[in-house]
């Protein structure tokens, strides 16, 4: 894939995402990409390693390779790629031999090859690994610390996108619950890729992939931490069954007379291979429709990487969005489910009410790779897909920003989650002028403690003029408590990119803002007089 983004664009998106975490982080190493990007390689890509990384962003540390990315010696040495890391996957060794003999014919230059080495040292030495070199002997894991960190992520990450007539929290006096699908006797589904582990307790279900280009190192696997246990464990008076949801019809049944039911559906995703669609798998729809038309107390728990379709959305009660919860999944679930931890996730991402409403209703190649996974499958020789290019029509406007633009109404917008409680906001104040702050209160309006996400959203950008995210703040708050933010703003947050200066500028003028729960939720709202800036890249 080519992706094909101009500049300006590309500096005032995902550039910028990468510049802010670079500075703030200081990572010992950056990893360049498989695909191409405005037509180089991107492990060999001069502008974004050389021009952008290393100059503009003064960058001191490593490039290294991803497994299979690197595609030339001499043009990849000379663009910025100072490691190739993943040779084994790569069509050959190109950082040896091949990188000798450049250096003897004098193609890559001596002082070229001591940056690529002075690069690496650094990161070494920096990190920390020079003076704390990996243990020689096995050390001691504390096993059950990292089960609760595990724990606590998975409870503050998982959002609440529905709950009408409070249905959640669920009555510890319930006298029959049904757990329907999604392997939920026995564990969670785990996301696929190279950074998917087996935790402690082992993958009770385990599947194997009938092709694609992920089959040779990925499995759909779940971790055993088993929601049925950890609802019997919340509601030890109830009676607590489980039926797997293959028949529709059976999960319906089993569901009907129960105080109520709880569908659990997954959505895997992996590295290195699409998922078909955002529509859930294996007729899951169906099964909560037959679900939610037995019992009007259904609650739906997604298990998913991103966003899915949800044609059954107004015939259930309640929905959570647990996405891939990990190793203590089960238990995390069942705290947020009875009102042991209260949802205090807000959506990184928006969710479309229908595919064709994001900015291209399928990933451009799938069609294509999908036909020689099939090939392939047969025992044909097929492939490799040849290359297309994917034009990024949306510019600087993705994600929320898209959706803003284009006045499209998502199902659920970015910054969306719901809570047991209520928040409210008050008393808003406006620091402009050389740089911008704002200033508010936000006040627990319920009767339980919980934690609320404000967020700041500036409309900006002479260039292309779109809303932007510009702040947020997580605040834990009791009853009644009230607590007073103030969210600075990152100027190039804001600012236009010309690449002709260039540089980043922030013309002087009014600039509508607003404070709210999520994109869209115009709470309160405000401007700012913001002053001329300018800033190197």
């Amino acid at each position: 894939m080519d992706a094909q983004i101009d500049e300006a664009d590309l500096r005032e998106s995902d550039l910028l995402a990468f510049q802010i975490a670079i500075e703030k982080a200081n990572p010992a190493s950056v990893m360049c990409a498989y695909n191409k990007v405005n037509g180089d390689w991107a492990c060999q890509n001069d502008v974004l390693l050389n021009k952008v990384l290393k100059r503009d962003w003064n960058y001191p540390g490593w490039v290294m390779s991803d497994w299979g990315a690197v595609h030339s010696t001499v043009k990849a040495v000379l663009a910025g790629l100072d490691q190739q890391s993943g040779q084994e996957l790569d069509t050959q060794i190109f950082f040896g031999d091949d990188l000798k003999a450049a250096v003897a014919r004098g193609e890559v230059s001596q002082a070229r090859l001591d940056d690529m080495v002075r690069r690496i040292l650094h990161g070494v030495i920096t990190s920390g690994l020079m003076d704390n070199p990996t243990p020689l002997t096995v050390q001691p894991i504390d096993y059950a610390a990292h089960a609760k960190v595990a724990q606590a992520v998975a409870e503050r990450g998982a959002v609440l996108l529905k709950n009408d007539e409070n249905l959640l929290p669920l009555a510890k006096s319930a006298r029959k619950i049904v757990l329907i699908g999604a392997h939920a006797d026995v564990g969670v589904i785990s996301g696929g890729g190279s950074s998917q582990v087996r935790s402690v307790g082992g993958a009770p279900v385990e599947i194997p992939l009938n092709g694609g280009e992920a089959a040779s190192f990925v499995r759909i696997t779940w971790h055993a931490s088993s929601p049925l246990e950890a609802i019997k464990a919340a509601a030890p008076g109830a009676e607590v069954v489980y039926v797997d949801g293959k028949d529709p019809a059976a999960a319906a049944a089993a569901a009907k007379d129960a105080d109520v039911a709880i569908v659990f559906a997954w959505h895997w995703q992996t590295e290195a291979q699409d998922a078909p669609s955002i529509v859930l798998p294996e007729n899951q729809d169906a099964l909560i429709e037959a679900v939610a038309a037995a019992n009007k107390n259904s609650i739906v728990v997604l298990e998913t990487g991103g966003p899915v379709t949800m044609p059954w959305l107004d015939r259930v009660g309640a929905v959570l969005q647990a996405w891939y919860p990990g190793q203590r999944g089960g238990q995390a679930i069942a705290r947020l489910l009875f009102g042991e931890v209260n949802p205090s996730g807000r959506l990184a991402m928006t969710f479309p009410k229908t595919a064709d409403q994001a900015p291209r209703a399928s990933a451009p190649g799938f069609a294509e790779q999908a036909a020689i996974d099939d090939s392939r499958r047969a025992g044909q020789k097929a492939g490799p897909i040849k290359g297309f290019p994917v034009k990024y029509v949306e510019g600087a406007a993705v994600g929320y920003r898209w959706y803003a633009q284009e006045k499209r109404q998502p199902l659920y917008p970015f910054g969306y989650g719901l809570s047991y409680t209520t928040f409210g906001y008050q008393n808003l104040k406006v620091e402009d002028g050389e740089g911008l702050k704002v200033s508010f209160d936000v006040t627990n309006t319920g009767k339980v403690a919980g934690a609320d996400t404000p967020q700041l959203y500036v409309t900006s950008g002479r260039r292309k003029p779109m809303v932007r995210l510009a702040g947020f703040q997580k605040v834990d708050l009791a009853p009644g408590q009230t607590k007073r933010l103030t969210l600075s703003v990152e100027p190039r947050i804001l600012a236009d990119y010309d690449p002709a200066k260039p540089g980043w500028t922030i013309a002087p003028g009014s600039y509508p803002l607003y404070v709210g729960h999520h994109a869209g939720d115009a709470v309160l709202g405000g401007k700012a007089q913001l002053k001329a800036w300018t800033r190197k890249p």
